[in-house]
């Protein structure tokens, strides 16, 4: 008798990610990490990668990050960590990190997550790291990304591989939560849910509890496969306009990396906005801060051009026109 269905999907869908990945590792066999925080949709990565990874000839380790933002999360995360040794898996690491306040909290908290989980990646010289966001977490996403109003690159979502060298994998994209947290309950798994999912304080939350519901109540069932065909049709058509806007900036740019008004001009808006979004990041610009309204102000440097002053950006960067040409240089 084989698994319970949501076991053999949940070990399909990260064998193909390990396929990937020992067919592109020049290592013959490389480390792979699971993320974990101990709840269902990491500990059923965990436990698949655990179950999977032998079979392939790679070897299984983990990561947990403690975020130290509540009491005794030290103390549950060498618990998680003690979970994840006995389904197998060697190296283990518990990572403290401080997360400070920049973007918010729950930006803040992401991004000294990510930093734990490179740091780690580096220092056990792990090929990969997989991350156990579902299909849920993806529709999550592409609303928040809409209500931002960000454009088509906060459409797409999370990619399947993402990170410094595709370092990034997300297995369970095409799963739904259900399917995951079904398979943990087929295996006996013990999971550990982290209360600030719950928690109408944070912005993620509310999209879980109240906002998908209500549409999925007044829509139909289906709004979460739909946002998610949504997220990969957005990320095919950004990538290629991507494309097109870093074509585009190396024949604009200069020796001194100015970029010449008129050939900006005659590209369509959505390509230029790329490009000059591209131009400000490389100048010092942080992309997280760097928002519609500051690219749009630097538009019209090239579509509605009287003699403006030089604008100030995030970061301490400064756009003028001189010449017909647009610099990017720090304040």
């Amino acid at each position: 008798m084989g698994p319970h269905p949501t076991v053999a999907a949940i070990r399909l869908a990260v064998r193909r990610v390990l396929h990937d990945i020992v067919t592109a590792s020049p290592e013959p066999h490389p480390l792979v990490l699971a993320a974990c925080s101990g709840g269902a949709d990491s500990m059923a990565l965990a436990a698949a990668l655990a179950f999977e990874a032998p079979r392939l000839g790679v070897r299984a380790g983990a990561v947990t990050v403690d975020h130290g933002l509540q009491a005794g999360s030290a103390l549950r995360a060498e618990e998680v960590a003690g979970r994840l040794r006995t389904l197998g898996l060697d190296p283990v690491d518990a990572v403290g990190v401080t997360v400070g306040r920049q973007g918010g909290p729950e930006a803040a908290a992401r991004d000294a997550r990510y930093a734990a989980l490179d740091a780690t990646a580096e220092r056990r010289g792990a090929s990969a790291v997989l991350l156990g966001h579902t299909r849920d977490d993806q529709a999550e996403t592409v609303l928040l990304g809409l209500a931002r109003g960000s454009g088509i690159r906060s459409l797409s979502g999370m990619a399947a591989v993402s990170g410094t060298g595709g370092r990034y994998r997300r297995p369970f994209l095409l799963l739904d939560r259900d399917t995951v947290r079904q398979g943990c309950l087929a295996q006996g798994i013990t999971v550990w849910e982290d209360p600030h999912n719950h928690d109408p304080a944070y912005t993620r939350s509310r999209v879980r509890h109240e906002a998908l519901p209500i549409l999925e109540k007044s829509l139909g069932k289906g709004v979460v496969e739909a946002l998610a065909r949504t997220a990969q049709l957005s990320r095919d058509d950004a990538d290629a306009l991507d494309q097109w806007a870093a074509d585009a900036e190396a024949d604009a740019a200069g020796d001194d990396g100015s970029l010449d008004a008129k050939r900006l001009h005659a590209l369509p808006a959505a390509v230029r906005r790329r490009v000059l979004r591209r131009a400000a990041i490389a100048a010092g610009s942080p992309p997280g801060f760097l928002f519609a309204r500051h690219i749009e102000e630097v538009d019209r440097l090239v579509t509605g051009w009287h003699g403006q002053k030089a604008l100030n950006l995030p970061g301490a960067v400064s756009v003028r026109r001189s010449n017909g040409r647009l610099f990017f240089s720090p304040s």
